[in-house]
């Protein structure tokens, strides 16, 4: 029905999450019939995106930089190292202003039917940073789902490997909860009330 161009937007478009062929089909549409500026700027601003965002070489989240601005900065608690499985995460307990220390995002957690081990989530990049870094404690904050919790063993296993003291954040997060959907009250709460794994 719709031209080739406009075919290939909504279906661009459909590699979001949660977007199906409507959504995808209003979003296109929006764009082509009242932002056109919004459209260009959106498409220039991915584009950049998606050539000069990368890792971060210590924590692993999104940045332009080798180091990100929280791994850089010499008034975090660099002996601190919170284990999360996204970048959102991050966002999340930055947004909570409780937590001083250094972030490890997993891009993830230990999936094996989804072809997710521990070499795909860092694991080798964390135990490094273990053995070459002064790390006292590593707070898990993954998610409380099933593939969480095996990560957040995998991952005690590791730490007591390494003599690192390890904690996980309490349990004020609902069971299947994901970090970025809570508030900052409850994840501040959580993450204050940690125990040791």
């Amino acid at each position: 029905m719709f031209s080739p161009l406009v075919e290939q937007l909504i279906s661009a478009l459909r590699v979001l999450p949660s977007v199906g062929p409507k959504s995808a089909q209003r979003m296109a549409l929006h764009l082509l019939e009242r932002d056109r500026d919004g459209a260009l700027a959106l498409s220039q601003v991915l584009a950049q995106a998606a050539q000069q965002v990368g890792r971060c070489e210590k924590c692993r989240t999104f940045t332009e930089e080798t180091l990100c601005k929280l791994c850089d900065n010499s008034k975090r608690n660099q002996r601190q190292i919170c284990v999360v499985e996204s970048p959102a995460d991050v966002l999340a307990l930055e947004q909570a202003g409780i937590f001083s220390g250094v972030y490890f995002v997993l891009h993830g957690r230990l999936s094996p039917l989804d072809g997710l081990g521990p070499k795909e989530i860092g694991m080798d990049k964390l135990a490094q940073r273990l053995q070459n870094d002064t790390v006292e404690e590593i707070i898990v904050a993954t998610n409380p789902t099933l593939e969480g919790e095996a990560t957040a063993h995998y991952l005690a296993e590791l730490c007591k490997s390494q003599s690192v003291k390890i904690s996980r954040i309490a349990h004020g997060v609902p069971i299947g909860g994901e970090l970025e959907y809570i508030d900052g009250g409850t994840l501040a709460h959580a993450l204050s009330s940690r125990r040791e794994l």
